[in-house]
């Protein structure tokens, strides 16, 4: 009994040395990443004043729409126009819209109409938002999003001024419910050290992504690379499409734009966990084993060294369970300053929330798990109010 317990204790000390690392490697790498990622600002280019189509897609965004639209209309760019499309809203957005749209020329209303098959309802706006266009510069932004009065000629001045074919900015994401604020820290390290600016801005790194709240494309490379109908069936349609682009040998630049726009991730527990699952499902339809594996690694990373923790204080009677005792312990110290680094720098929100660590973990884990059941079940994922099962994703895109 005692050899087993001895080799379970070195086990759980291999893999917590191993989680360890790799939290010293996150903190250190996140630490660099805001240091070193660049910043949209400076001066305003001479010739920036070219025309733009800012479209926005929008499904039962009362709550937002308008301080959207606002912030969009107080733009110190000149010439732009605003297509704002109601895809089957059930609350009042569409009329919200077309108040705008009386109001000010710059807005122009457009009816989606029914989704087709096959298509995720952002995607299928954005389309219809793109057939109404005219301008060589299409920005999209979503509908929960709030610019400062410069982020559209800001945008617009460092496309033209260093040739680039495609710009996303990293938002300032909103927390808007203590769900979220107690998890978002500790995803957001999760992503950001995949996503980074220095990752998506290195050219010999394949990382292409687009964050959905701002990105602006140039009309030539948008239609090179398929529109939104070639990502149709996408529920993460921006990362996609930044992928494609940067696939495709196009130029795209990620800018840090926290101080420009901010955008809400989610709304309540029930968008929190549904957004998990938004992240894993198309993943699982495409790849069993890279979409497990995520499940493995970040159950590991984030909740394991807290199950640790207090299993070593209470077995701690030998200089292993001592061992065990501090390298959790230290761990679990790296993870809440993971999260107060990205709580303060990236959330601007109060670092006091990332001491909740262990809820946030288990969050984050069992949605992952719990996307994956549904997949395995062939159920899908609810999401702006749609149901989307992914039972013949990899050929036919998703059923409604």
């Amino acid at each position: 009994m005692s050899i087993a317990f001895d080799v379970f204790n070195i086990i759980l000390l291999a893999i917590m040395f191993g989680v360890f690392g790799l939290w010293i490697y996150f903190v250190g790498y996140i630490s660099h990443s805001f240091r070193k990622a660049p910043k949209l600002n400076g001066a305003t280019h001479e010739n920036a004043n070219t025309r733009v189509n800012i479209i926005v897609p929008a499904r039962n965004e009362e709550q937002f729409i308008g301080k959207c639209l606002e912030s969009l209309l107080n733009q110190d760019h000149i010439d732009y126009n605003i297509i704002v499309i109601d895809d089957s809203s059930t609350d009042k957005t569409a009329q919200i819209i077309k108040d705008y749209a009386e109001k000010s020329k710059k807005i122009v209303f457009v009816d989606a109409g029914p989704k087709p098959d096959g298509w995720a309802g952002k995607n299928w706006a954005c389309y219809q938002g793109y057939l109404k266009s005219d301008a060589d510069l299409l920005l999209f932004t979503d509908a929960d999003s709030e610019h400062s009065r410069n982020s559209v000629s800001l945008a617009v001045s460092r496309v033209i001024s260093e040739g680039l074919d495609a710009l996303t900015l990293v938002p300032k994401l909103i927390c808007i419910d203590p769900w979220t604020r107690i998890t978002l820290p500790f995803l957001s390290t999760f992503l950001h050290s995949r996503y980074s600016p220095l990752r998506v801005n290195d050219p010999e790194h394949g990382i292409g992504y687009f964050f959905g709240s701002f990105y602006i494309i140039k009309r030539n490379a948008y239609e090179a690379i398929g529109t939104h109908s070639d990502v149709r069936n996408e529920l993460v349609e921006d990362g996609a499409l930044g992928a494609k682009v940067k696939k495709s040998g196009f130029k795209l630049k990620m800018f840090r734009g926290e101080h420009l726009i901010s955008a809400i991730w989610a709304r309540d527990f029930s968008s929190l966990w549904n957004g998990l699952g938004r992240l894993i499902i198309p993943l699982y339809a495409v790849s069993k084993f890279n979409a497990i594996s995520i499940f493995i690694i970040t159950f590991f990373i984030f909740l394991v060294p807290f199950l640790v923790l207090p299993y070593s204080a209470v077995v701690m009677e030998d200089p292993l369970t001592k061992i065990l005792f501090a390298i959790s312990s230290a761990t679990c110290i790296l993870i809440i300053v993971s999260g107060m680094i990205q709580a303060v720098a990236g959330l601007k929100i109060n670092p006091l929330y990332p001491l909740v660590a262990p809820l946030g973990a288990a969050i984050i884990a069992f949605g992952f798990l719990s996307g994956i059941i549904k997949a395995r079940r062939k159920k899908g994922v609810q999401w702006r109010g749609r149901d989307y099962v992914y039972s013949v994703y990899s050929s036919q895109g998703f059923k409604l």
